[in-house]
C-alpha cells in the first residue's frame, strides 16, 4: 500500500518568493516550470510544497527526485519525510520499480544516463511529478541530456531548479526553454527568478565580503629561466596562470599566510556573534587538498576534514562535518551546488578554477543564512578575472547559445583533468616549478566596490579588516568598510606630514609606476572620489559605480583597464 499523501497543513510556512512562484506554478498548470534561485534562498522547500499539492490533489500518483550527486540523494529524501513525502533514495537502476513504501525515489543524472529506459518506465507505470535539482547538470555530457529527456518526456509535471541557470558550453539543457533575442542568440527562460540581490534584501542569504591577496611569486619554467611577478598586476594569461598556480602552492608562505588570515577571521566570527563557524577550504585537487590539510593543523593544532570525491565516506564526512563544532574542511568536488552546510562562513578559494559556473556554485557554499546580520568571508587571489567574478556576484546569468567563445587561458580544462586523477604530477606541474610566494591584503570587495589600501599580512592594518564583527547588516558592512578606509587614507596622510624633512632636498629620479602600481594607485583614487561623493549624495557606492560604468563602459573596477579608470575618475569628478 502506498503512504499517505502529505498534510498541507502541517507544512512549513513559505518565504515570500516561494508564495509568489508557488501562486504562478499552480495557475499555470502548465507540464514544464523552471525556477531560479540563489543558492540558500530554498529551493529544495519550494519544490516539495509543489509536490505535496500534486500529491495531495491526485494529479500525480508518484514523484521522482533527480540530482547531482549521492550525497544530495540522502539530503532529499531527508528534507522530503519531515513533510511526509517519503522518497527512496538507496533506488537501483536494477531495482526496475519503486517500492510501493515510497511516494518515489531520488536519482542522480548519472544513473538517468546508464538506464534511461528503466525510468522511462518508472514514469509511465505512476503519473509522475519530476524534479530536476540543478537542471543545468543534465547538458553536461549528451549521454546526460538525452537520458533526461528520454526519461521524463512522459511525466506529467517537470519542475527545473537551478542557482546557476547557465553553462560555459553549448550543450542545450532538456525542458528548458530557449527565446532567441534581437541579437539572434537563444537564451535561457526562467518562469521565476530569484537572485542573489534579491535575497540579500530580504535577509535570506548572508553578506560576503571578498578578501583579495596579492603578492609576489616566483617560479622556474620548462626552459629553466626563473620569472616573477606580482600577483594580481596586468599580465598575458599563461603568465597569470603560472603565478596564479605559484601562489595555491602549499610549500611557498602565500598559502600559509592567508590561511593564517583566514582562521583569525573564523576566531573573530566564533567569538563574536557565530559560535560554531565553520571554514572551507576549495582545492584544485586531491594530492593539494591533503597538504593543505596538514597546513591547517600546524596553524590552528585541529585536523581538518578531509572530503574527496571518490572516497569512501565522504557523504558521511559532509554530514559529520555540518553537525559539528570543527574548524576546517578541506574539499575538491564534493562540496559542490547544494550541499547544505549552513555554519560555513568563511571559504579560501584555493583552485584556480575560473568559469563563472564554478565560482558561483562555490561561493553558494557560503551564503545560507540562519539568522539576520550573520557575514560570510571568502579568500581569494588577487586575479583580476576572479575579482570581476566577485565584484558581479549579483548579476544574473542565462545559458546562451550561439555566444562567441571568449576563453580565459586560466587551465579549466587542466583542473578538471587533475579532479578526475589522483596523481597532481602530470602536465600541468611539467609545465613550470613553484619557488616562492608571498601574500598581502590587496582589497576587500563587497557589493560590486572594493575598499582598502593593501596591508601586509600580521600588521594590524590587515586585522583591522579580519576584525569586523560577525554580525552586520548590508549596510552595517559598507559604513565599517568605508570607515576602515577612511583611517588608512588619513594616517597615510598623516605619516606623510610628520615625516622628517631632508636638510638638503635630493634631486630624485622621476617615479615609473609598474602597470599594476599604477592600476591599484587609480582604484584607490576612484574608490575615494565614490566614498566622497557618497558622503554628498547619499546614494550606494554600488549605484554609483554602476552609474560609472553606464557612462563610460567597461567592467568592473577590479578588471578596468588603466584609461578606463582614468575616465571613471574624471567623470566622477563631474557628477
Amino acid at each position: 500500500m502506498s503512504p499517505p499523501p502529505p498534510d498541507l497543513e502541517t507544512f512549513p510556512p513559505l518565504r515570500a518568493w516561494q508564495r509568489k512562484a508557488l501562486v504562478e506554478y499552480l495557475r499555470r498548470r502548465s507540464p514544464d516550470f523552471m525556477a531560479v534561485a540563489t543558492p540558500g534562498a530554498g529551493k529544495t522547500t519550494f519544490a516539495l510544497r509543489i509536490a505535496a499539492e500534486l500529491l495531495a490533489d491526485g494529479t500525480v500518483e508518484a514523484v521522482t527526485v533527480v540530482c547531482p550527486t549521492e550525497h544530495l540523494k540522502t539530503q532529499w529524501a531527508v528534507a522530503a519525510a519531515r513533510v511526509g513525502i517519503q522518497l527512496d533514495h538507496s533506488f537501483r537502476n536494477a531495482d526496475v520499480h519503486s517500492s510501493r513504501d515510497f511516494h518515489g525515489a531520488v536519482i542522480t543524472y548519472a544513473q538517468v544516463g546508464m538506464a534511461p529506459a528503466v525510468h522511462r518506465r518508472r514514469t509511465m507505470t505512476r503519473s509522475t511529478f519530476v524534479i530536476l535539482d540543478e537542471i543545468h547538470h543534465a547538458g553536461d555530457s549528451r549521454t546526460w541530456g538525452d537520458g533526461v529527456k528520454n526519461a521524463f518526456d512522459e511525466a506529467e509535471r517537470r519542475l527545473m531548479l537551478t542557482g546557476t541557470p547557465f553553462r560555459s558550453d553549448e550543450n542545450p539543457i532538456p525542458f528548458v526553454l530557449y527565446e532567441r533575442g534581437q541579437d539572434g542568440l537563444q537564451r535561457s527562460r526562467a518562469d521565476s527568478i530569484y537572485g542573489y540581490s534579491d535575497a540579500l534584501r530580504d535577509g535570506v542569504v548572508r553578506p560576503v565580503l571578498f578578501m583579495a591577496y596579492s603578492g609576489e611569486t616566483r617560479w622556474r619554467t620548462n626552459a629553466g629561466d626563473e620569472l616573477a611577478a606580482r600577483l594580481g598586476e596586468p599580465m598575458t594569461k599563461d603568465l597569470i596562470a603560472q603565478a596564479w598556480r605559484t601562489a595555491l602552492d602549499h610549500r611557498g608562505d602565500w598559502m600559509p599566510q592567508v590561511m593564517r588570515a583566514a582562521d583569525a577571521r573564523l576566531t573573530k566570527l566564533r567569538s563574536h556573534g557565530i559560535p560554531d563557524a565553520g571554514g572551507l577550504v576549495i582545492a584544485s585537487d586531491q594530492q593539494t587538498a591533503r597538504a593543505y590539510a596538514k597546513l591547517l593543523e600546524t596553524i590552528t593544532g585541529e585536523k581538518a576534514v578531509v572530503v574527496l570525491s571518490d572516497d569512501a565516506g565522504a557523504s558521511e564526512r559532509i554530514a559529520t562535518f555540518a553537525l559539528s563544532e570543527q574548524r576546517w574542511m578541506v574539499a575538491v568536488r564534493m562540496v559542490s551546488e547544494g550541499v547544505d552546510i549552513p555554519r560555513l562562513a568563511v571559504g579560501v578559494y584555493a583552485t584556480s578554477a575560473s568559469t563563472p559556473l564554478y565560482f558561483a556554485q562555490a561561493i553558494g557554499r557560503f551564503v545560507r543564512a540562519r539568522r539576520q546580520g550573520e557575514t560570510a568571508t571568502v579568500f581569494l587571489p588577487s586575479v583580476p578575472h576572479l575579482l570581476g567574478l566577485a565584484s558581479e556576484m549579483e548579476a544574473q546569468r542565462d545559458h546562451i547559445l550561439g555566444a562567441p567563445k571568449d576563453p580565459d587561458g586560466l587551465d579549466d580544462d587542466l583542473l578538471e583533468r587533475a579532479q578526475r586523477e589522483e596523481k597532481a604530477d602530470g602536465d600541468l606541474e611539467k609545465q613550470f616549478e613553484a619557488l616562492s610566494a608571498t601574500a598581502e591584503l590587496d582589497q576587500v570587495i563587497f557589493d560590486g566596490t572594493s575598499f582598502g589600501m593593501g596591508a601586509l599580512t600580521g600588521t594590524p592594518e590587515e586585522e583591522e579588516y579580519l576584525g569586523l564583527p560577525g554580525l552586520l547588516t548590508p549596510d552595517q558592512v559598507t559604513t565599517l568598510l568605508n570607515r576602515r578606509q577612511t583611517e588608512q587614507l588619513n594616517a597615510e596622510k598623516k605619516a606623510k606630514r610628520n615625516a622628517p624633512a631632508a636638510e638638503v632636498p635630493a634631486p630624485r629620479e622621476p617615479v615609473i609606476l609598474s602597470a599594476g602600481e599604477k592600476r591599484v594607485s587609480l582604484r584607490r583614487q576612484l574608490n575615494t572620489l565614490v566614498a566622497a561623493h557618497h558622503h554628498r549624495t547619499g546614494l550606494p557606492h554600488g549605484k554609483i559605480h554602476a552609474e560609472l560604468r553606464r557612462i563610460c563602459g567597461g567592467p568592473p573596477s577590479a578588471q578596468a583597464t588603466i584609461e578606463q579608470l582614468e575616465e571613471r575618475i574624471a567623470t566622477v569628478q563631474t557628477l
